[in-house]
């Protein structure tokens, strides 16, 4: 049977059962690529390190205003 066969058998156009077939093999690692677990793993770890870039962004922020708050001479005037 060709891939064409199998394919009006089940309904569908050749192609769709052709990209079936292929992340069938990526799936069970008889290809490379990357699975469906990987790919969700992947995405939540990249928000995961958004998240801590902008956290580290205002900690830094912040430790930049309170060491210009401690600097010598506060409440002086400045020129």
């Amino acid at each position: 049977m060709t891939i064409e066969q199998i394919a009006k058998d089940f309904g569908v156009h050749p192609m769709t059962l052709q990209k079936w077939l292929q992340r069938a093999a990526v799936e069970d690692g008889d290809r490379p690529g990357q699975t469906r677990a990987e790919g969700v793993e992947l995405r939540e770890a990249r928000k995961r390190i958004r998240l801590l870039e902008q956290e580290n962004e205002v900690l830094r922020r912040a430790a930049a205003y309170l060491s210009q708050a401690n600097l010598p001479g506060k409440g002086s005037t400045r020129s």
